[in-house]
C-alpha cells in the first residue's frame, strides 16, 4: 500500500557495512530497495478476540495493563536473506518457531517511550532446552546480561527467553538488577517453572528504569498467547527491534547424521554495532540433541565467526547478547563431540545462519551508506584474518 511504498522510498538510499571472513578478496555495494523486494514480511495470522484483548491486573495492586497484538504494531518489512549457501536448505519465512519444540509471541505492552510498535517478546521451549550464550565484554554490562551469565553458571538448561524493547536496563544500578530479577520471577510464576529457567534480554534507552508498571502485568499475558506458527516467530522478531528499519530472522534445514534438523533465529540491531561477545540481541533455536558443553562451544564459535565480525559505528553495546537453545525435539542421536561428523554438520549450519543474521544487522546499520564485505586471504590463522579484515571495515578512513 501507499504507506509501505512511502517507507521503502524513505530508505531507498540507505546502505550498510559488513565484515565477513572467507577465502577470497571482494567488496560489494548493494541496494536495500532491491533486496527488500526479494523477501516480503510474513503475513499476519488473524487472532481471536481473547488474544487481542488479553489484559491482566497484578494482585499486588499494580495498574491494569493491556497487551495488544494489533497488526499495526507489527508494520515493518523483513530483512533480505543474506545467509551463505551450503549443504542446507534455507527456509525464507522461518524463524525461532521453525525448529521443533519452540513457541513464541510478540506483543505491544506500552514499554516504549511512544508509539504502538510491539515491544515485548517471548521464546518458549516446550521442555528443558540446553542453553548456550555469548555476552558483551563492555565493562558497563547491563543487568540482563549479568543475570543470564549467572544463570548459565548454575544451570545447563532453561525454558524461556523474555525480551523487552524500550529501555536497556543498563546503567541502572542495583535497582535495575532487582527489576531484572522481578521480571524473571514473574515470568517463571506464569510458566510454572523456576526463576533460573528464564533468560532475559533488554534493549532501548540506557540509564532509564524499565516501565515496570506496564512490564510486570504484561508478563503473565504474553505467556497466554505464544504459538508455533511462522507468524508468531515474526511477531517476536518485530517486538525486539528498536531503531531497526527491518525485522531480522531466518531458519535452515540441515541433515545431521542422515536426519533433518532445523535451526532458527532472530536478532535486532542497527546502531551501537561493534560486538565483542567473547545494541545487538539474538535468540537461536535448534531441535538437535546436543550436550551442554558441545552446544555452548558451538554457539560461542559461531558468534565469533558472525556477530563479532560486523561493525557499523565502532561502539560496543552494553547489552550485546546471543542466547542459543537446543530442544532435542528432532529425535536425533545425542551429539557429544563437536569434531564428529554430526557435530561439524550442525556447527556449519549454525554458523551460516548467524552469519546471515549478522549481515542483516550491518545491512540495516544506522546512517550507513554502503555495504562492504571484506574477505581476507593468506593469513596464518583465522584469528589474524579476522583481525585484519575487521581493522579495514572498522576504520573511519576506509569508510
Amino acid at each position: 500500500g501507499l504507506q509501505e511504498r512511502t517507507r521503502l522510498k524513505s530508505i531507498r538510499y540507505r546502505y550498510t557495512a559488513v565484515l565477513v571472513l572467507q577465502k577470497k578478496a571482494a567488496m560489494l555495494c548493494s541496494s536495500k530497495q532491491a533486496l527488500l523486494r526479494q523477501r516480503a514480511p510474513v503475513a499476519h495470522t488473524p487472532l481471536g478476540k481473547a488474544a487481542l484483548r488479553a489484559a491482566g491486573k497484578q494482585r499486588s495492586g499494580r495498574a491494569m495493563a493491556t497487551i495488544s497484538m494489533d497488526p499495526e504494531s507489527f508494520v515493518i518489512p523483513a530483512a533480505p536473506d543474506l545467509t551463505p549457501d551450503g549443504e542446507w536448505e534455507k527456509i525464507l519465512t522461518g524463524g525461532v518457531c521453525t525448529p521443533k519444540g519452540f513457541k513464541a509471541a510478540g506483543v505491544f505492552a506500552g514499554l516504549r517511550a511512544s508509539g504502538k510498535k510491539a515491544d515485548l517478546a517471548l521464546v518458549l521451549a516446550d521442555a528443558d532446552a540446553v542453553v548456550g550464550g555469548t555476552f558483551t565484554q563492555n565493562v558497563m554490562c547491563a543487568a540482563p546480561c549479568l543475570y543470564c551469565k549467572e544463570v548459565m553458571g548454575r544451570k545447563d538448561t532453561v525454558r524461556a527467553v523474555l525480551t523487552n524493547a524500550g529501555q536497556a536496563n543498563a546503567a541502572t544500578g542495583e535497582q535495575g538488577y532487582k527489576d531484572a530479577l522481578e521480571c524473571a520471577a514473574t515470568m517463571a510464576d506464569a510458566l510454572g517453572v523456576s526463576r533460573d529457567d528464564v533468560m532475559l534480554q533488554s534493549t532501548g534507552v540506557i540509564g532509564r528504569r524499565m516501565k515496570m508498571e506496564n512490564f510486570i502485568p504484561a508478563i503473565p499475558e504474553i505467556a497466554k498467547v505464544v504459538g508455533s506458527s511462522e507468524a508468531d516467530g515474526h511477531r517476536a522478531a518485530v517486538a525486539i527491534t528498536t531503531t531497526d528499519l527491518v525485522s531480522k530472522s531466518g531458519a535452515l534445514r540441515v541433515m545431521v547424521g542422515g536426519k533433518p534438523v532445523h535451526i532458527g533465529g532472530m536478532c535486532k540491531g542497527s546502531g551501537m554495532i561493534h560486538p565483542n561477545m567473547a545494541t545487538m540481541l539474538g535468540v537461536v533455536t535448534c531441535d538437535a540433541s546436543v550436550t551442554p558443553e558441545v552446544w555452548r562451544g558451538m554457539v560461542k564459535r559461531a558468534s565469533i565467526a558472525s556477530f563479532n565480525q560486523i561493525t557499523v559505528d565502532g561502539d560496543t553495546s552494553t547489552n550485546d547478547c546471543v542466547i542459543g537453545l537446543a530442544s532435542g525435539a528432532a529425535g536425533t542421536p545425542l551429539i557429544s563431540d563437536a569434531n564428529s561428523a554430526e557435530g561439524k554438520q550442525l556447527e556449519a549450519a549454525l554458523t551460516a545462519l548467524l552469519q546471515g543474521l549478522a549481515k542483516s544487522i550491518a545491512w540495516d546499520g544506522e546512517g550507513a551508506t554502503c555495504l562492504l564485505e571484506v574477505e581476507c586471504v593468506g593469513a596464518r590463522t583465522d584469528a589474524e584474518a579476522r583481525q585484519g579484515a575487521r581493522s579495514v571495515v572498522g576504520a573511519s578512513l576506509a569508510k
